[in-house]
């Protein structure tokens, strides 16, 4: 049986930002901040643990992620295609555009490997057709990697070593995992079928450990769960919001974890059974995490 950790975890909120869609949680380990983003009201959103400061801006379309790049900027996904995100000048700039992407779909979710390349997923806006599916940007390149024909993509992650990489989908209550080198990407089998094991949740975006353990964040179910690397679940942590969205491993020992949330799924009268609901939320982790690289850009 899994452990419940919660006790232990001391699950808190740490910022209450009204996200409709909360998502994105990454570590920026040389700035010490955490960056989020509310793909619903458009928003990116940094938090310091350490003194509390935060700051919110503006994105021109809906905004999935944001990662710290090599050259101080933040390549972001949007909806209609990638763009580097200025933190001085608080700016966005279109990059260039994903291929073949329908007009009804937008960028969900996204990580980086230790090769500095971005792995990341498409999805219908609608949450309906199966249009989405995932791409690797390499260095100015974008081209179609992983699994396809998916209603709601989410993750990448990818191990420390960068041997392998984890792609959620999410209405299918799966996630699937494949070799990762320099090469390429292999063929997706399943991890984890999460449906057998929460049946009225859906995993959304995960991350992995320094044991190489896996964690998912379970939209509609209170909570994170944690996986061995033979796709065991072994602990979860239940939170004060019904809709997990994301999460990552940070803070100064790369111990903390930092959770997004959301409320475009809440009626008004549920908002007392979840208050932290749209929160940046946080929990003490029983392991480290590592720190994420960045993006290469060119």
């Amino acid at each position: 049986m899994a452990l419940n950790l919660t006790a232990s975890a001391n699950p808190r909120q740490l910022l209450a930002a009204g996200s409709r869609l909360g998502e994105g949680a990454f570590w920026d380990a040389k700035r010490q901040v955490v960056w989020f983003v509310d793909i619903k009201q458009q928003r990116l959103w940094h938090y310091d643990p350490v003194t509390g400061s935060n700051a919110m801006a503006q994105a021109p379309e809906q905004i999935g992620w944001a990662l710290p790049a090599d050259n101080g900027l933040l390549l972001c996904g949007l909806q209609d295609g990638l763009y580097t995100f200025d933190p001085e000048r608080q700016s966005f700039e279109k990059l260039m555009d994903v291929p073949g992407e329908p007009a009804h779909n937008r960028l969900n979710d996204a990580c980086t490997d230790p090769w500095g390349r971005v792995w990341f997923g498409s999805m219908d806006d609608s949450e309906a057709e199966a249009s989405g599916r995932f791409y690797v940007f390499d260095r100015g390149e974008i081209r179609a990697a992983g699994p396809s024909g998916i209603a709601i993509t989410n993750g990448p992650a990818v191990n420390a070593q960068g041997d392998r990489i984890y792609f959620t989908d999410t209405s299918a209550q799966r996630i699937m995992v494949a070799d990762l080198s320099p090469a390429g990407v292999g063929e997706a089998r399943l991890f984890a079928d999460t449906g057998a094991l929460f049946p009225d949740a859906y995993p959304d975006g995960p991350v992995v450990d320094s044991e190489g353990h896996v964690w998912t964040a379970l939209y509609l179910g209170s909570r994170v769960a944690r996986f061995s690397p033979d796709g065991e679940l072994v602990a979860q942590i239940e939170f004060a919001a019904r809709d997990i969205t994301k999460l990552c491993l940070g803070g100064p020992d790369l111990r903390t974890g930092f959770v997004t949330t959301a409320t475009k799924n809440l009626e008004p009268a549920q908002f007392a059974q979840y208050p932290h609901a749209g929160s940046l939320l946080a929990f003490d982790a029983p392991v480290a995490g590592f720190a994420q690289p960045r993006v290469r850009l060119g």
